[in-house]
């Protein structure tokens, strides 16, 4: 056998269909598109849905922006550090240890609640509230800079 007495295997390859060759052959004139009409012409353009108010003019606009750097904090209340031992020091790690806090990255703690321990509790921020009540329990707040 050599390279000029191949051929691909019988039926494996179909012959392109001419369409539009003439008004004798079998696919002459309209080409088997029909008579008229939008689909009988060249294109129909993307997203078109005949004359009805295409999908992408039916969604509403979005209003506003979102702000790239916004900072994100993981928030805790002051009634759950009540769960500490009185004089404890109270940080982001010992937080997530006691599972009061799950994600990573900065800790703000909120002042719902009521706190009868007197902690150290140092985290990235602080609601005003929350200050004043750690504050009123004897306890102390550090604010870390990151």
């Amino acid at each position: 056998m050599k390279l000029h007495h191949l051929r691909p295997a019988e039926g494996s390859k179909k012959r392109k269909i001419r369409v539009g060759r003439g008004e004798s052959g079998r696919r002459g004139k309209t080409a088997g598109r029909g008579t008229k009409g939008l689909k009988a012409r060249s294109k129909v353009r993307q997203g078109f849905e005949g004359g009805q108010t295409p999908l992408q003019r039916r969604m509403p606009k979005l209003k506003g922006f979102k702000n790239p750097n916004r900072e994100e904090f993981t928030v805790i209340n002051v009634e759950r550090l009540a769960a500490f031992d009185a004089g404890s020091s109270v940080d982001p790690d010992a937080m997530r240890g006691a599972g009061l806090v799950k994600k990573r990255g900065k800790i703000k703690v909120l002042g719902e609640g009521d706190l009868g321990v007197a902690l150290t509790v140092r985290a990235h921020a602080f609601s005003a509230g929350a200050a004043d009540k750690i504050q009123s329990a004897g306890g102390s707040i550090e604010v870390i800079e990151s």
